[in-house]
């Protein structure tokens, strides 16, 4: 009885108990090992690994995103790629304009969280992103506004790449998610073909 309850309640919470696969537990841990690796070797040729821990931190979590849920409405191009570009751009304002830390890491998630919701990219690591920009040291506030750029630009570009070309190797994985749908019909269309045919 104590454990239907307890059951229950994490229902309540809102956890999944959609169940995978091991193969597909396996393909998100192997393509997020290749996504961070490739950003990994950009932060650190760029800022040195040390000063670049949260803009890894934020990407580290672009790639569970990316590899773990490719066809969620948070995981697509657009708001990887704006969620965390227009969130670099609004720390390091927030880190230009606001003297005092805290407020500018406080204003810079918020403003972030505002502009990629009016630009429709909403991203949840793309707050790190902001926050970054204003709590990363100096090594990224020495960089100003070519943080945007690189590494936090290179960086999405080539989480995104390598989720593309990961992803593309299992039909069911397809991303973005426009390409698995795709996959999708045209495995209908065979199907009531091959029916049609009978």
């Amino acid at each position: 009885m104590a454990v239907r309850s307890v059951l229950r309640a994490l229902r309540s919470l809102g956890p999944s108990f959609k169940r995978t696969g091991h193969l597909e537990k396996w393909l998100s841990l192997s393509g997020g090992l290749a996504g961070m690796l490739g950003v990994l070797l950009i932060s650190e040729a760029q800022l040195g690994l040390n000063a670049s821990a949260g803009l890894v931190a934020s990407m580290g979590a672009s790639a569970v995103l990316l590899f773990a849920v490719p066809h969620g409405p948070l995981s697509q191009p657009w708001p990887v790629f704006g969620g965390h570009l227009v969130s670099a751009v609004v720390g390091v304002a927030c880190a230009q304009m606001i003297t005092q830390p805290l407020l500018a890491a406080g204003f810079a998630v918020a403003l972030a969280i505002g502009a990629m919701a009016y630009l429709r990219c909403i991203h949840p690591p793309g707050g790190a992103t902001a926050l970054t920009a204003v709590a990363g040291g100096d090594a990224v506030h020495a960089l100003g506004y070519h943080y945007v750029v690189t590494p936090v630009m290179l960086n999405a570009i080539t989480i995104l790449f390598i989720a593309v070309l990961f992803n593309y190797l299992f039909p069911w994985r397809r991303y973005p998610a426009v390409l698995a749908h795709s996959y999708e019909e045209q495995r209908m269309a065979v199907v009531a073909k091959e029916k049609s045919a009978e």
